[in-house]
């Protein structure tokens, strides 16, 4: 099955089993924040992965299910806690409604997450439980991590790599592995295809950071400039404080401690970036992790057709204009 059809089959599965109830002011925004769009790649990963390794997809659809919920109840709950206003074009959950329903309603996503591994046979519940509780405990580190950084002018590189690998890439992984869980691999298969994950959920997030200052606003479809008038610390703010001179990592602090949001202060740090050639440095790591998930596709006991399938998915993550 094509990546397309594998969607259009979750999102079938997921119309079929998240229905609205009362109380509809619980259920409702459920509905909504799952319903407005998204690329739905953890779940399609469960599925694919499933079916690679000889399983049936089919089985897979409660696991995916748990994946694509609990990933849109952390989302809830990010907005809350950054006061944003807008998600995937249309209004946050606790903006179209209020704080309190957004917190209760996302609290109820995170139930619904658990019970759809209830249809699991004892041996499986348990192993995909495991995963699922080791992911979900990692992510809310990562977003603590990621809140800690917003007050510190410390952090280091490897501190930063290890809050994207916890805020996004764990749950890729995971959802790769509960779909080679499913399809009753060894748990040494099951491990080498959580690395490939994330490894390339640590390049594609690398790759957001890149995108981010220099990709092309129609094609990354988000606002160029947005980390650097959040003042956010990427990794191509840390590589450039590792390499600058003196004079422009100082410059770089100053902007990034300053209250300016325009367009002046994104044109002088990415002045700033281009004297160090931070993004040919970011492209170096993105290229680096990338190599690494595909040597893990080494280890993995399945065909080299479906080892093509899986370094071609990859490759075509990679290729969003950087």
């Amino acid at each position: 099955m094509t990546l397309e059809g594998y969607k259009e089959a979750f999102l079938e599965y997921l119309n079929e089993k998240v229905v609205l109830k009362q109380p509809k002011n619980l259920y409702e925004p459920i509905i909504y924040i799952l319903g407005i769009g998204g690329k739905r790649l953890r779940p399609v990963l469960t599925l694919m992965i499933c079916d690679l390794f000889g399983g049936d997809s089919k089985k897979s659809f409660d696991a995916a299910l748990a994946v694509e919920v609990f990933h849109n109840f952390t989302l809830v709950h990010d907005d809350i806690m950054d006061s944003a206003p807008i998600r995937r074009g249309k209004e946050t959950v606790h903006k179209k409604w209020d704080e309190n329903t957004g917190i209760l309603s996302g609290d109820a996503m995170m139930i619904i997450a658990y019970q759809c591994f209830e249809s699991y046979d004892v041996h499986l519940y348990k192993k995909l439980l495991k995963v699922f509780n080791k992911t979900a405990l990692e992510v809310c580190e990562g977003q603590q991590l990621d809140v800690d950084f917003e007050s510190r002018n410390d952090v280091s590189i490897d501190e930063y790599l290890t809050m994207i690998t916890n805020k996004t890439s764990v749950l890729i992984a995971a959802a790769m592995q509960m779909g080679a869980i499913i399809s009753n691999v060894d748990d040494e298969q099951a491990e080498a295809i959580y690395n490939f994950g994330l490894n390339l959920g640590i390049a594609f997030q690398l790759q957001d950071d890149y995108l981010d200052t220099f990709g092309n606003a129609e094609t990354f479809g988000k606002q160029i400039g947005g980390d650097i008038l959040e003042n956010k610390k990427t990794y191509l703010y840390l590589k450039a404080l590792q390499v600058s001179s003196e004079s422009d990592a100082k410059n770089l602090v100053e902007l990034y401690n300053s209250n300016i949001t325009n367009a002046e202060k994104v044109k002088h740090v990415t002045q700033i970036f281009e004297n160090n050639n931070i993004g040919g440095l970011t492209k170096q790591a993105i290229q680096n992790y990338t190599d690494k998930a595909f040597k893990d596709l080494e280890k993995l006991k399945i065909s080299d057709k479906n080892k093509n399938i899986l370094k071609e998915f990859g490759l075509g993550l990679m290729k969003r204009s950087i």
